[in-house]
């Protein structure tokens, strides 16, 4: 059979195969290793995973990599970011550093506010011109597909411009990327104290809107899916309100995420088991109990260390617990201009085995199938079986535990996108 690539003699192949759905317990220690691995690519899918000396016989290529001494794993899935935005907040990193916690810098009209007044006053093109060489950054640190959240508009017309940025960057740059409406990230100025009143405009006028911009979508059209989400945080958006915006988004059929349990627990887990949410994120304080609903649940739960790297914190999720629990756990970046200026997955790896015992195994499984699947698309992408979307990458190393155990480089040296070479 001729095919359009074939990348032979991997030391390792490592497919992070599953069984029809995210990993959990033991099944997330498991890498899905071939020794001496060879991957055949046509017309962007994979046609076949296995030893060489079973494939090589078999095909013929337009064109072959050795991969002799290295790993061929699949490409990165980076289930939460906020990588459209306008400016910095590189003067709060130092106010951190004089003692400032995140909160009080938001109460301040910092963080998450200080982005939205830049992220207002940007056109769309700006919007995209700023996001596109992180993309590209994120593209060479081997993650192929990345969701988006809305959330720095606080507005409807600005979030409907994010989200036209989004579609923008999805169709020029290899990358696929998956929108999220986040319009209650936070409660804007002019409706400080009047919370209730903000959500009425969330439920009522943006996610309407939204929905009407994503239904004719290419998004929409590739059955990518929009997801609703909020953040239940202490001083943003209680259970209550966050159970309006939820629900709302699912009437309107878009799947349900929550930001729950970065500070303060507020039952955001609780209520995304309730919802049959796609997934819960943060979880660094989430009570045992509700760690226990979680891994009965079919909610993933997506895990953010590099925000607590970030921000000087000793203290990280207890992936450890959840793992064993049965929780099905996911790992991101949250790359974001405050709480974690971080594109890099394998950093975020390298924290969450460090700091949260994650085994390298563990972490790689997160941050490819198990991110797939908290993004509603682990039938696409996140492994290297037959029949997926050839999304994979070349590792300059022989072990794949090594995009792990080192950090501060970048071990990616080819990434492929729908089967063609793009990095």
């Amino acid at each position: 059979m001729h095919v359009d690539l074939l990348i032979q003699h991997a030391n390792q192949v490592v497919t992070c195969a599953g069984s029809g759905g995210p990993k959990r317990g033991r099944s997330l220690a498991d890498a899905g290793l071939i020794l001496d691995g060879t991957v055949a690519v046509a017309e962007g899918q994979i046609v076949a995973v296995g030893p060489s000396r079973d494939l090589r016989a078999e095909f013929t290529a337009r064109q072959v990599l050795d991969a002799s001494g290295k790993v061929v794993c699949p490409g990165f899935v980076d289930a939460h970011t906020h990588v459209v935005y306008a400016g910095d907040r590189v003067a709060e990193f130092e106010m951190r550093i004089r003692g400032a916690s995140y909160m009080q810098i938001m109460q301040a009209g910092g963080g998450i506010l200080s982005t939205t007044r830049a992220t207002r006053a940007a056109t769309v093109e700006e919007l995209v011109a700023a996001a596109r060489p992180r993309l590209d950054r994120m593209l060479a640190l081997g993650t192929t597909t990345v969701e988006v959240k809305t959330g720095y508009g606080l507005d409807t017309s600005s979030e409907l411009k994010m989200l036209q940025a989004m579609a923008a960057l999805d169709a020029a740059h290899p990358m696929d990327l998956v929108p999220t409406l986040l319009g209650a990230h936070a409660v804007p100025p002019d409706y400080k104290g009047r919370t209730d009143e903000y959500v009425d405009v969330v439920v009522a006028e943006m996610l309407p809107q939204a929905v009407e911009w994503y239904r004719p979508s290419a998004f929409a059209a590739r059955g990518v899916p929009l997801f609703c989400d909020v953040f239940c945080e202490a001083d943003v958006f209680d259970r209550e309100q966050s159970r309006r915006v939820l629900e709302t988004g699912l009437a309107y059929g878009l799947p349900a995420k929550i930001h729950a349990d970065e500070f303060k627990t507020q039952g955001g887990v609780a209520l995304a088991v309730e919802l049959n949410a796609v997934s819960a994120d943060h979880l660094d304080v989430t009570p045992p109990a509700e760690v226990e609903a979680l891994a009965r649940s079919s909610t993933l739960g997506v895990l953010l260390p590099a925000v607590n790297f970030n921000l000087g914190s000793s203290h990280f999720a207890d992936a450890r617990a959840m793992v064993d629990a049965g929780v099905a756990l996911a790992l991101a970046t949250d790359l974001n201009p405050g709480s974690a200026p971080c594109p890099s997955l394998p950093l975020v790896m390298a924290i969450a085995c460090r700091y949260q015992r994650l085994l390298p195994a563990e972490a790689l499984n997160a941050s490819t199938i198990n991110a797939a699947y908290a993004l509603g698309l682990g039938n696409r992408v996140g492994s290297l079986e037959v029949g997926k979307q050839a999304d994979l990458l070349l590792i300059d190393a022989p072990d794949y535990r090594h995009l792990a155990y080192q950090f501060g480089l970048n071990l990616v040296e080819r990434v492929v996108k729908r089967g063609q070479i793009v990095v």
